[in-house]
């Protein structure tokens, strides 16, 4: 847009002439008008436009879970089946995974997600008698 699409033109102008309408994307969004903030500042009013705002991503935690020496493959299968919707042949190898390095990954959620699921966990195994360990660390 040129300075000249801000003229607004006379209103014996206005009288005579013949008034297209505009379209949406030509027409600015004026959500409201308000007078100056400050005494002594330019008469006239301000005008505040809409702003959409930002919004951050939350901070992501991963979900581990932890080998022993105890707690039968078949019950940490049914867990990762359970909990983290996996497949029986996912949670199969996340099993493995879990019983040869020590520890695995099994999901990453957002906070109060992670902590809900950890929780989850330690109950569940709790209640059959086990001892396998779920954690939670930021991403």
């Amino acid at each position: 847009m040129g300075s000249s699409d801000y003229i607004t033109p006379s209103y014996e102008a206005t009288r005579s002439a013949t008034v297209f309408p505009m379209t949406d994307a030509q027409t600015p969004k004026i959500v409201m008008a308000i007078p100056p903030s400050r005494p002594g500042v330019d008469e006239g009013t301000g005008v505040v436009l809409e702003t959409k705002p930002k919004t951050k991503r939350p901070p992501l935690y991963k979900v581990l879970l932890l080998n022993d020496d105890y707690t039968p493959m078949a019950f940490v299968v049914h867990v990762l089946e359970r909990f983290f919707g996996m497949t029986h042949a996912q949670a199969f190898e996340v099993m493995l995974t879990v019983h040869k390095k020590g520890v695995a990954v099994v999901g990453v959620f957002s906070h109060e997600i992670a902590e809900t699921k950890v929780g989850q966990v330690m109950d569940f195994a709790r209640r059959h008698q086990h001892p396998l360990q779920c954690t939670m660390e930021k991403e």
